[in-house]
């Protein structure tokens, strides 16, 4: 499987401390399958860093990791009430350990328009059930959250 990964400078060595922290996932290194994602991203890092260039790295992966055992793998094939509660509680995470022990979280990505229903949730404003109905709707693309050295150290940089 290849995966993209869009920043803004080049990555020689993947260093999970440097990643932001109070993502969907928790810190970690993100990708996609979806080249044109990675160049969205990485579009987005230039210019909220008002500094570097595209840069997208690619990656292959053996899928054989997320069945075989040799990391431990949550995936979420779509919103739902256990994806929507997990993003909470990494996103408001207010130290820097894991919520959670998986070496690989494959799901939708929570973009703009979730981040408002999550809002919209958290503030008493629609409950959960109303919360995974309104985001069923949306078109979510697939992120890659690689969270351990162990995860990392499957990716073969092309």
């Amino acid at each position: 499987m290849r995966l993209y990964h869009g920043t803004n400078v080049d990555i020689y060595e993947i260093d999970i401390n440097k990643c932001n922290p109070n993502k969907d996932f928790g810190q970690g290194f993100y990708l996609t399958d979806i080249k044109e994602q990675a160049i969205s991203m990485a579009k987005r890092r230039v210019r909220i860093d008002k500094s570097g260039e595209v840069v997208i790295i690619e990656y292959n992966f053996n899928e054989e990791h997320l069945s075989n055992g040799s990391l431990k793998v949550k995936i979420f094939d779509k919103p739902s009430k256990e994806w929507a509660l997990f993003i909470l509680n990494n996103r408001r995470n207010s130290t820097l350990k894991y919520q959670h022990d998986y070496d690989i979280v494959i799901g939708p990505v929570a973009n703009d328009g979730v981040v408002f229903q999550l809002d919209r949730y958290e503030n008493n404003m629609i409950t959960l059930d109303i919360l995974v109905e309104e985001l069923s709707y949306q078109k979510l693309n697939k992120q890659y959250f690689f969270g351990t050295e162990k995860a990392i150290s499957k990716l073969i940089r092309l």
